[in-house]
């Protein structure tokens, strides 16, 4: 098993190489699209924000509805009156976010701080990752995952006074950082590709 896990680790540079070489155009598109929706967050952060609530909202309201018929589908499945309360809770939520969603941004800002923790931890394993590969830009992602507890810990600090701008700008910077790493990353590898 060691000498299956030493091939895997030593084939890892050629894989993220050769995964960002041959997709480059894709993902070259993905992140310049990652800043230019950023910038749009940046400028307009009320609007990202209200923006932020009724995604969500609509997201939560059609999950559930899914969920719903699925488990009236599935009906002979076991806890199906708590699966189907499960699904109506999700509706009822996404509604009120829909109808409401100035109101829902306040929780919203909490959510996004407990999302900007769990990306900020994840993205610095996917660095530590991309630096075992020997991948030559893989301090960008680390700062890109610091970048993201910063914000959280800012949120924090800010709260509630912020609440109502604060999702649409740490979204926007997000994406813009997010955005900025993808298109390094790959004109790196592309680069790399063609010397």
């Amino acid at each position: 098993m060691s000498a299956i896990n030493d091939l895997r680790e030593a084939a890892l540079p050629y894989r993220a190489e050769h995964t960002l070489e041959a997709h480059w155009k894709l993902f070259l598109g993905e992140g310049i699209g990652l800043v230019v929706l950023g910038v749009i967050a940046l400028i307009l952060p009320a609007l990202a924000s209200i923006g932020v609530a009724l995604v969500l909202g609509w997201l939560l309201f059609l999950g559930g509805a899914l969920g719903a018929v699925t488990t009236c589908v599935g009906r002979d499945a076991p806890g199906f009156w708590w699966t189907l309360l499960s699904s109506f809770v999700a509706m009822g939520a996404g509604i009120l976010l829909f109808l409401w969603p100035a109101v829902g941004v306040w929780s919203l800002t909490l959510v996004l701080t407990v999302f900007l923790v769990a990306d900020g931890v994840v993205t610095i394993m996917v660095a530590f990752a991309h630096r075992r590969a020997t991948h030559q830009h893989w301090y960008w992602m680390l700062f890109n995952g610091a970048l993201d507890l910063l914000f959280a810990a800012i949120i924090l600090v800010a709260l509630p006074a912020s609440s109502f701008v604060v999702v649409g700008v740490v979204v926007g910077i997000d994406l813009v950082f997010g955005g900025a790493t993808l298109v390094a990353l790959t004109l790196a590898a592309h680069r790399t590709a063609e010397s």
